[in-house]
């Protein structure tokens, strides 16, 4: 059955249970406080009265005995006079000597001495004693000692509400019980109406809000959610549904980026496959077509005529070949399929031997290559191959794209705990088209893709692998030319 019931249905009848059992311990709480109130009262205010009987009725005979037959005259006399009350002599040990009580109606003969004895001593009201007539009732009452020549002859024991008394006071108890719970359930009724509406209008009315913007999740999820993320956040931190609520808004913003997030990776995975295809086709498409000119015409061809189809040929089949190699690098570099091998080694020594491969080109293209390397520098820990791999990298496209004359720099500096790698050249330099997309994977969509110098694979592996070390490389501005700068943590 519970789990048919709404939050506030819920809500509203666990804080009218708790009201209704308040109300229950209160109404017994004050009927008891009540009742013990008034026998106190009744106690206190009728306290000498069985000393005034004592000492206004003869109970006792000159020579000690007791005449049944004229106390029980006296004691009806006396309970005309005030109906409420019933009167017991009592021995000395608790045993009713005379009373007025009707036949059959004595239930015990032998009463408990001891409250008798606690009254007298100005023990603090109500004090309780048995009741002759009921024998699971305790009452207040009044007792007296009954004293014939300096010797105690019994008790004058006086129970306070009498048979005739609880008769009335039952049926004002059952008025008053019913007129209490009529009002208390009344109460219980409205304050739970009442706390329903709170509820409702505090609680559940947001939780309900919140409930609607989560199930429109499962109607339109991205929608859904990209409204939820644009709602701004509450202030009230010490609000459990505001928190709630906020968390909801963080999670569906952080759903939405990361759903941003795989949409421009699928972009850019079907442009890479398109650029890929792009790249591939060209150097394919070239290579196949000198083939089938040396397999259609290898009879009318000269010999050198064949020389240089084969040359075209093989530098096609060479770039096919070094643009698969790449691919294949890179998948595994992005994928994890490569680890660094560190080892400690001196940077200017490498960059030295890098420089020496490059000797023949800079000569043949008539450039000057300029090497800075400072004398004291710490050992690199790093993947030796890798690093060499970027530098050969980034001084490859710096003397293919400088002009004859031109300038090639390189040099390396310590700054804080780095080693900073700068390749410039006087060259061309990068379009402005491509510095943003430099360092991403080359879009076959885009208006640059036809050209050939809108970039490849391999400053993609240069930045993969300084980013396995903990580095980065960027395009820094120059005067003249591109200036590529890394840095490797030591």
């Amino acid at each position: 059955m519970n789990r048919r019931l709404s939050l506030s249905q819920r809500l509203t009848l666990v804080f009218t249970a708790i009201l209704l059992l308040c109300a229950i311990a209160a109404c017994s709480i004050q009927l008891y406080n009540s009742n013990q109130y008034g026998n106190a009262m009744v106690q206190r205010l009728s306290s000498g009265l069985a000393q005034q009987i004592v000492n206004r009725e003869p109970l006792l005979e000159a020579r000690g005995e007791v005449n049944g037959q004229t106390l029980k005259m006296l004691f009806d006399r006396l309970m005309t006079f005030n109906p409420s009350v019933e009167l017991y002599l009592l021995s000395p040990e608790g045993t009713i000597i005379a009373d007025a009580a009707p036949p059959g109606h004595i239930k015990r003969q032998q009463l408990d001495i001891e409250p008798v004895k606690t009254f007298l001593s100005g023990a603090a009201w109500p004090v309780y004693g048995d009741d002759p007539r009921n024998l699971n009732k305790r009452k207040v009452f009044s007792a007296a000692p009954v004293m014939q020549n300096g010797n105690l002859r019994g008790y004058l024991y006086i129970v306070l509400e009498g048979e005739n008394f609880n008769a009335l006071a039952e049926s004002a108890w059952q008025k008053t019980l019913w007129s209490t719970v009529v009002w208390s359930l009344l109460l219980v009724a409205l304050f739970g109406l009442l706390a329903g509406v709170m509820i409702w209008y505090w609680v559940t009315r947001p939780v309900r809000q919140l409930t609607a913007d989560v199930e429109g999740l499962d109607r339109d999820s991205i929608s859904a959610i990209r409204q939820l993320a644009q709602q701004p956040l509450e202030g009230d931190s010490s609000n459990e549904v505001a928190i709630l609520r906020n968390t909801f808004i963080e999670l569906a913003r952080k759903i939405a980026g990361q759903w941003d997030q795989l949409s421009d990776s699928d972009r850019q995975r079907r442009e890479f496959i398109a650029n890929i295809s792009h790249d591939l086709r060209t150097p394919l498409t070239s290579l196949l077509g000198y083939l089938e000119t040396l397999s259609l015409k290898a009879d009318t061809l000269t010999p050198e005529d064949n020389r240089q189809y084969l040359a075209i040929a093989l530098r096609q089949g060479q770039k096919v070949r070094h643009l698969s190699q790449q691919l294949f690098e890179l998948a595994k570099l992005e994928h994890g399929g490569i680890k660094p091998q560190r080892e400690p080694f001196a940077i200017g020594e490498l960059l030295q031997d890098v420089a020496q491969k490059f000797d023949l080109a800079i000569e043949t293209r008539r450039l000057t290559l300029k090497v800075e390397i400072p004398r004291a520098l710490p050992l690199l820990n790093a993947d030796v191959s890798m690093i060499e791999r970027v530098v050969t990298n980034l001084l490859d496209n710096a003397v293919r794209h400088t002009p004859p004359g031109g300038t090639v720099m390189l040099r390396v500096w310590q700054e804080n705990e780095r080693l900073q790698v700068e390749v410039a050249d006087s060259g061309p330099g990068v379009e402005a088209a491509l510095r943003e997309q430099l360092f991403q994977r080359p879009s076959a969509l885009s208006p640059q893709s036809a050209r050939e110098n809108r970039g490849g694979l391999g400053l993609l592996i240069v930045r993969r692998m300084l980013e396995l070390h903990g580095g980065s490389i960027r395009l820094v501005d120059a005067a003249a030319g591109a200036c590529f700068r890394f840095f490797v943590p030591l």
